[in-house]
C-alpha cells in the first residue's frame, strides 16, 4: 500500500491501486500529466476545476504579486478589496439581474450558502432539486443531490428536500402548484454532469424559468461544472438566454490553482438575515481571488476568444468521437463544448456469455474503460458518480484537436474490444502477470425473454465453481493463465453483487410454463468455504432477497449455497419458498448409475457399493437407495472431524438397517441384518436401531469410516457426493473395473483417472434432459438444453405451482425423492445421455472400458 491508501483513505486507496489509477504522477504542464515513465493526456482536468490546464503561467503570475507585494492574505472583517473587484467583475459578466456575490471555498459550500440565502428571503424551507443530480457532499448539497446511494450513509436528505424528474415539465407543475408556497427555491443543472453528462430538451431551462416565475419560486442554477467556458458559452444558461434568481459557480473560478466557489444573487434575494449571519473564514482570501481575476481575465480577452474556441473545438472533437463510434451500436456521444460523455450501453443482453455485459450492470465496466485507456493508451478519463455507465470527457479548456487526437485514437482501440465482448483483453493489464493473446468472437445480442401473464417466476442460485466456470461463462478468458484467474476471482470478485446472468422459458409436455432466472453469487466453492460462515450466509441471503424482490415464487440453492445455508434451513424466514434441488439430484443420478451398471453387466447384488459424503443430505439418501441392491456398502465421512462424522455415519448405518428391513428384506444387505443377533424388529423406532448399530460397529454389513484411501480399493461402486474442493478419488486409490458417479462440484475425482485407468468408467452425476432442450442463456459447461438436477427440481416445482419448501436440511424423506421423480416424468424430464468430466460418453469410450476390462480379466485368469 502507499502513503494515500495508509493515511487518507483506504478504501479508495486499494480500489484506485487495484484498478490500477494510482498513477505517481509528478508533473503537470498543460494538457499533460507525467510520471515516471510516460506522458498522459489529461481528459478530466479535476472534473473541470482546470481550465487552462495544470500550471497555467498566468494564474501563477497573478497570485505570486500577492507575495512581491506582500499582499494581505486574510482581513475578514474588513471590506476586502480583491475580493470586491472579483464580485464585481463577475456581476459584469454573469446574466442580468444577478447582483451580489458570496465567496466560498468549494462548490459544495456555494450551493449551501444558496440554499441558505433562498430560505432566508422566502422563509420557506422545502428545496426542490432533479432525480439523478450532483450538487455536493456536505450535508445539506448531499440532500439536494438525487442519488439515494451518495445519500443512505449519511442520513440524507435531511428534512426539508424533495425531487422531481430532470427535464419533466409536468411533474415541475404539478409540484410548484401543490407545493410552491412552502418551497423556497428550485436548484438546477443546465447539464447534469455527474449524472452522466445529461442534457434536456431545448425547451427546458426556459420553461423551468417561466414556470419558476409564475409560482414565484427562486431558480438557482448550478453552473459549478458547466459554467465559466465550459459548454461553449460563458454559462450554460446564456444556450437559452435564461436569468437565474441565484447562480452558484466554483471549479474553474480558480484558474486550476486556487480553489474557490462564488454565489451570485439578486438584490431580492440578499436578505440582511444572510448578509449578516453568514460568513466563512477562508472565503474571499486574497489569493483565491487573484487566481479568480486571472481566470476571468483569459476567458473573456478579446470578446471572449477563448470562449468561442472552446465551442468550435468541443463540436469537432464531439464530431470525430461520433465518427469513431458509428457502426457500434453500444456507443453514444453527448455533451456540448468541452463537457462530452461517452455513454456505453452495455448489459448482459447486448453482450450475452460475458462477463463484460455483467460487469456494465454492477457498475464495474467504465472504471475498467478508464484504466484500459490509462494504461494501454495514456489518456486519462473517469466515469461520471451517478451516470455509472458515462466516460466523462472534460479536457481542459485550451487543448487542440491535435492533443485530443491521442483521445480520439485511444477511443478508436478500445471499441473492438468491446464489440467483441474480449473481457480477458480489457482485463488483461488488471491480471498479473499481464500479457496474453485476444479471443475475438462474434458478439449474438439478445432480446429479454418476456413471459406472458400468470406464467410463475422462479429463481435458481449458482455460483463459479471455480477458476474454470469463467472461462465457461466468458469464452475470451480461454487464454488467461491459472494466476491471472486467481486474480480474477480474488481482486475482482468480491467488489460484485448478487446477480441476474441468464434467463429462460421452461415449457413442460402437459403446456404448462415457468419463468426461470440465473442468480449468480459471485464468489468460487473455496472462496465460500474460507469465508467468515456468517458472511457468506450473508451473501447468499442477499442473493435469495434479489430473487425474492424480482418476483420469484421459488427459489432454488445450487451447489455451494445450498451447503453455506445448511441446506437451506438457515433460509426458511427469508420470505420465499426455497429448494435444494437434492431430491431429483439423488434420482438421476442413481437412475443414471444403474444405466451404467447395466451397460457393464454388473450386478448390483454382488456388488460393494461406497459412498464418499455419506453423512451429508445426498450422500444419506444414497446410501439408502443403494442399500436395496447391494451386497456390501461403505459409508465414508468427512476426516477433518471424525468424531462428529462417525457420530453422523452411525446414525445414517441405523436408518438403512431399518429402511432395509422394512422395504428390501430380501436384499443382501435386508438378510445381513436380519440374521444378526439382537436385530431390532421392523416395528421399533430409529432410537433401537441406532442402539443396535452401536453395540455391534465392528459386524454390521456396512462399514463406517473416514478413511476413503483404505476402503475405496475394494469398492464396485463409488458415489461422491461431498462438500470438498479436493480430488478424493485417484488412479491409485479405485478398483480395478469400478463405476464412479461423481455428484460433487467442484469434482472430487480426479481427471488423471481418464487416462490412467481406461478400466475405470467415470460419470457425472445429476445431469438432466430439460423438455424441449430449451436455451438457458448460459451452458453451465453442457449443450443446449441440459440442466442439473438441482435446477431441474426448482422448474419441475415451478411447473407444478408446488411454491413450499422442499428438499431442505440434511434428512429429506424417500417418499420426496419418489414425488419428485414422478413430477419429472410428468412433466417431461429425463437423465441425460451419460456423461463424463464434462462431455458426452461416446460409444468408442464405451468400447474403450469393456475392451479394458475384458483384456485385463484376460491377463489375470493367464
Amino acid at each position: 500500500m502507499n502513503d494515500y491508501t495508509n493515511y487518507i483513505n483506504p478504501w479508495l486507496g486499494q480500489l484506485l491501486e487495484k484498478i490500477k489509477l494510482d498513477k505517481d504522477y509528478i508533473r503537470g504542464q498543460g494538457c499533460y500529466l507525467y510520471d515516471d515513465k510516460h506522458r498522459y493526456l489529461d481528459c478530466v482536468s479535476a472534473y473541470g476545476a482546470l481550465p487552462f490546464g495544470h500550471n497555467p503561467p498566468e494564474i501563477w503570475q497573478a497570485i505570486s504579486s500577492a507575495q512581491r507585494e506582500e499582499t494581505p492574505l486574510f482581513i475578514q472583517p474588513s471590506a476586502m478589496q480583491t475580493a470586491a473587484r472579483l464580485a464585481k467583475r463577475l456581476v459584469e459578466l454573469a446574466p442580468e439581474g444577478l447582483d451580489h456575490v458570496t465567496f466560498t471555498n468549494s462548490g459544495a459550500e456555494a450551493v449551501e450558502a444558496a440554499i441558505k440565502v433562498c430560505r432566508s428571503a422566502t422563509g420557506r424551507k422545502n428545496i426542490l432539486s432533479t432525480t439523478n443530480s450532483f450538487h455536493g457532499k456536505t450535508l445539506g448539497a448531499l440532500s439536494a443531490t438525487g442519488n439515494r446511494e451518495y445519500q443512505q450513509a449519511f442520513n440524507a436528505p435531511v428534512e426539508g428536500f424533495s425531487f422531481v424528474p430532470f427535464g419533466d415539465l409536468e411533474l415541475l407543475e404539478q409540484h410548484l402548484n401543490q407545493f410552491a408556497h412552502e418551497t423556497a427555491a428550485f436548484i438546477l443543472e443546465p447539464i447534469q454532469g455527474e449524472g452522466g453528462v445529461v442534457s434536456a430538451d431545448d425547451n427546458y431551462l426556459p420553461a423551468v424559468r417561466e414556470l419558476c416565475s409564475r409560482y414565484d419560486v427562486p431558480l438557482v442554477l448550478d453552473e459549478i461544472q458547466t459554467g465559466l467556458g465550459r459548454t461553449g458559452h460563458m454559462f450554460a444558461c446564456q444556450h437559452h438566454q435564461v436569468k437565474p434568481d441565484v447562480m452558484v459557480l466554483a471549479k474553474a473560478l480558480g484558474g486550476g490553482i486556487m480553489p474557490i466557489g462564488a454565489v451570485l444573487i439578486s438584490s431580492k434575494l440578499y436578505s440582511e438575515d444572510y448578509g449578516m449571519k453568514h460568513s466563512s473564514t477562508f472565503a474571499g482570501n486574497t489569493l483565491a481571488c487573484l487566481a479568480g481575476l486571472a481566470a476571468l481575465e483569459k476567458l473573456s480577452a478579446d470578446d471572449f476568444a477563448f470562449v468561442k474556441n472552446v465551442r468550435e473545438t468541443g463540436k469537432k472533437l464531439k464530431h470525430a468521437l461520433e465518427q469513431v463510434c458509428q457502426g457500434y451500436d453500444f456507443v453514444s456521444v453527448r455533451g456540448k463544448g468541452l463537457m462530452l460523455g461517452l455513454e456505453f450501453n452495455i448489459d448482459r443482453y447486448t453482450h450475452p456469455q460475458s462477463l463484460m455485459g455483467i460487469m456494465a450492470e454492477q457498475k464495474v465496466l467504465t472504471p475498467v474503460i478508464a484504466s484500459w485507456l490509462l494504461n494501454n493508451c495514456q489518456v486519462r478519463v473517469a466515469p461520471t458518480l451517478n451516470g455509472s455507465n458515462v466516460i466523462r470527457v472534460q479536457p481542459p479548456l485550451n487543448i487542440t484537436l491535435e492533443q485530443s487526437e491521442q483521445l480520439v485514437e485511444g477511443v478508436r482501440k478500445l471499441l473492438p474490444l468491446l464489440d467483441d465482448a474480449d473481457t480477458g483483453a480489457l482485463f488483461n493489464h488488471l491480471l498479473e502477470p499481464s500479457g496474453s493473446a485476444r479471443l475475438a468472437r462474434k458478439r449474438s445480442p439478445r432480446q429479454p425473454l418476456q413471459p406472458a401473464g400468470g406464467v410463475p417466476r422462479v429463481a435458481f442460485l449458482v455460483h463459479p465453481l471455480d477458476n474454470q466456470s469463467f472461462c465457461d461463462f466468458d469464452p475470451s478468458m480461454g487464454n488467461l493463465s491459472q494466476q491471472q484467474l486467481d486474480c480474477l476471482a480474488y481482486d475482482w470478485q468480491p467488489e460484485m453483487t448478487p446477480f441476474v446472468h441468464a434467463e429462460t422459458i421452461i415449457r413442460s409436455k402437459t403446456g404448462a410454463e415457468a419463468f426461470c432466472e440465473f442468480i449468480n453469487v459471485p464468489r468460487t466453492t473455496r472462496q465460500l468455504l474460507d469465508m467468515d460462515p456468517e458472511e457468506s450466509l450473508a451473501l447468499v441471503r442477499q442473493a435469495v432477497d434479489l430473487a425474492r424482490n424480482r418476483g420469484a415464487s421459488l427459489v432454488g440453492l445450487g451447489a455451494f449455497t445450498s451447503v453455506v445455508s445448511w441446506g437451506g434451513m438457515r433460509l426458511r424466514e427469508a420470505g420465499v419458498p426455497l429448494t435444494t434441488g437434492n431430491s431429483y439430484t439423488v434420482i438421476t443420478s442413481s437412475q443414471a448409475t444403474v444405466q451404467a451398471l447395466n451397460r457393464l453387466r454388473i450386478r448390483p447384488h454382488r456388488a460393494t457399493a461406497a459412498v464418499l459424503g455419506a453423512a451429508g443430505s445426498i450422500g444419506r439418501c444414497l446410501a439408502l437407495m443403494l442399500a436395496e441392491s447391494v451386497q456390501k456398502l461403505v459409508l465414508l465421512g468427512n476426516p477433518a472431524n471424525e468424531k462428529r462424522s462417525m457420530a453422523k455415519l452411525s446414525r445414517v448405518a441405523a436408518e438403512i438397517c431399518q429402511h432395509v428391513l422394512q422395504e428390501a428384506p430380501q436384499s443382501p444387505l435386508g438378510k445381513a441384518f436380519a440374521s444378526m443377533e439382537g436385530c431390532p424388529g421392523i416395528t421399533a423406532d430409529l432410537e433401537e436401531f441406532r442402539s443396535f448399530v452401536r453395540a455391534n460397529r465392528r459386524q454390521l454389513p456396512v462399514i463406517l469410516s473416514t478413511d476413503a484411501d483404505s476402503l475405496l480399493p475394494g469398492a464396485d461402486v463409488v458415489m461422491s457426493a461431498t462438500s470438498s474442493v479436493s480430488e478424493l478419488v485417484t488412479p491409485q486409490n479405485v478398483k480395478f473395473g469400478a463405476v464412479i458417479c461423481d455428484l460433487s462440484r467442484p469434482a472430487n475425482v480426479s481427471r488423471a483417472i481418464q487416462k490412467a485407468r481406461s478400466d475405470v468408467l467415470v460419470i457425472d452425476g445429476g445431469v438432466v434432459e430439460v423438455p424441449g432442450r430449451p436455451d438457458l442463456g448460459w451452458g453451465f459447461g453442457f449443450e443446449q438444453g441440459l440442466s442439473y438436477a438441482c435446477m431441474a427440481e426448482t422448474m419441475i416445482l415451478a411447473l407444478e405451482r408446488h411454491f413450499e419448501h422442499t428438499s431442505l436440511g440434511s434428512n429429506l424423506p424417500l417418499s420426496t425423492m419418489t414425488w419428485i421423480k414422478h413430477l419429472a416424468e410428468r412433466h417431461g424430464f429425463r437423465v441425460a445421455d451419460l456423461r463424463s468430466f464434462d462431455k458426452p460418453l461416446a460409444e468408442q469410450d464405451w468400447q474403450r472400458v469393456i475392451a479394458a476390462r475384458g483384456q485385463t480379466s484376460k491377463q489375470a485368469s493367464n
